[in-house]
């Protein structure tokens, strides 16, 4: 494993990828704010947006992973997501694009046993 051990740290090829967009558009508007440059300061926003939209569309192609911990054989930051492409579940990304897979049938809890008994 990793020096992190078991613990899935989450990184995946959506996560590195929007982030290293998002700190050079963050560097290209401090520099930008620094020479007073307004022009800059639209390319620095521009490359923060861009940033989120590779990520979320990297997620969409199931180089993202879902929310909470991945087992062990899927933590590698280069193995794809095998759920991406259907969508996971209470993941806002993936409704937004109407991926809003069903949950997993659970147990119906019983509000009021006396009415269920009667």
């Amino acid at each position: 494993m990793s020096a992190h051990g078991d613990h899935d740290m989450g990184h995946t090829i959506a996560g590195w990828t929007g982030s290293v967009i998002a700190i050079l558009g963050f560097a290209v508007a401090g520099a930008a704010l620094i020479l007073a440059s307004p022009a800059g300061l639209w390319l620095g926003a521009l490359l923060v947006a861009l940033g989120a939209l590779a990520s979320w569309l990297l997620h969409l192609a199931g180089r993202g992973k879902p929310t909470g911990a991945r087992p062990p054989h899927l933590q590698h930051w280069r193995t794809p997501d095998p759920a991406g492409r259907r969508g996971h579940p209470d993941c806002l990304g993936c409704r937004l694009v109407g991926r809003a897979p069903d949950r997993a049938p659970g147990p119906t809890p019983v509000r009021d046993r006396q009415r269920v008994e009667a």
